[in-house]
């Protein structure tokens, strides 16, 4: 496995991750997939040799280094005839500064969303489910729409968590390897999007079917008690519906679409001009 064919999906949850790695599959060049235990795995291997720990002394900076990179060629040894590989996971926007050292060429795709439509898409879920409590939410903060989006969006959320660290990356010093790409925007007018995203990584452009487009890991949304979690319907189109929110969560949650402001950051972004 080459340095140069690993890049990275990211950005905020319900903004089409799993959709654009099931757009992105289609090419058989490229390997793509939800989110990879790869980022669990670095994080768990850097603690394990860090500061912290008793093996601390057994380990320098290259040492860490080299371990972290066979992690990466041991997990995708089974792709290694892909030309690209996409890896998977929201905590990639916090994790710029370890990569840039790992991957100097990549490139990360950040799926964004309104986050009001994100915590919409999450109540949905919610209440497609009715007597099946997941391991979204605990006791305490299941009770109502308020503590169930509360939950979400805190620090530690599903929402919130990936919420900061692409903050974090769009605002960083590596953001010019960014490319943030709108939901909306991907569902309206797949072509169009997809064109600029292989302009974005310098790759040959590939004709996709999104009249084609397959996913489902019903084994693994089971297991979470979120039925439907990773489903990509087959037709790539724009399904406007009415939120379900009420109405000052919804304008709160809104607010926070700090993408659209441009100021301060060389990301690229593909999103319907406001």
């Amino acid at each position: 496995m080459m340095q140069s064919n690993i890049h990275f999906i990211s950005g905020l949850p319900r903004s089409g991750s799993t959709l654009l790695a099931a757009i992105l599959r289609q090419n058989p060049d490229f390997h793509a997939s939800m989110s990879s235990p790869v980022a669990a795995l670095m994080n768990s291997s850097l603690e394990q040799t860090g500061a912290n720990s008793e093996f601390y002394t057994f380990f320098d900076s290259a040492k860490r280094q080299r371990l972290i990179s066979a992690i990466f060629r041991a997990y995708y040894e089974d792709q290694a005839t892909k030309a690209v590989i996409f890896d998977t996971n929201r905590i990639w926007t916090a994790r710029m500064h370890q990569l840039v050292e790992l991957f100097p060429h990549f490139k990360m795709v950040c799926c964004v969303r309104n986050p009001a439509w994100i915590m919409d898409s999450f109540e949905r879920i919610y209440r497609k489910n009715p007597f099946d409590y997941s391991r979204m939410f605990t006791p305490a903060n299941r009770g109502t729409v308020y503590s169930r989006c509360e939950s979400l969006i805190s620090a530690n959320g599903t929402v919130g968590s990936a919420w900061t660290a692409l903050k974090e990356a769009y605002y960083g010093e590596h953001s010019e390897r960014l490319l943030l790409l709108d939901y909306d925007l991907l569902v309206s007018n797949p072509a169009r999007s997809m064109e600029l995203l292989y302009q974005f990584m310098g790759l040959p452009h590939f004709q996709h079917d999104f009249t084609q487009v397959e996913y489902d890991v019903p084994e693994f949304d089971q297991k979470l008690g979120v039925d439907g979690l990773h489903r990509v319907r087959k037709s790539v189109e724009f399904a406007p519906r009415r939120n379900i929110l009420p109405p000052d969560l919804f304008s709160k949650y809104q607010e926070m679409a700090f993408w659209l402001d441009h100021a301060g950051t060389n990301a690229s972004i593909i999103a319907a001009k406001h």
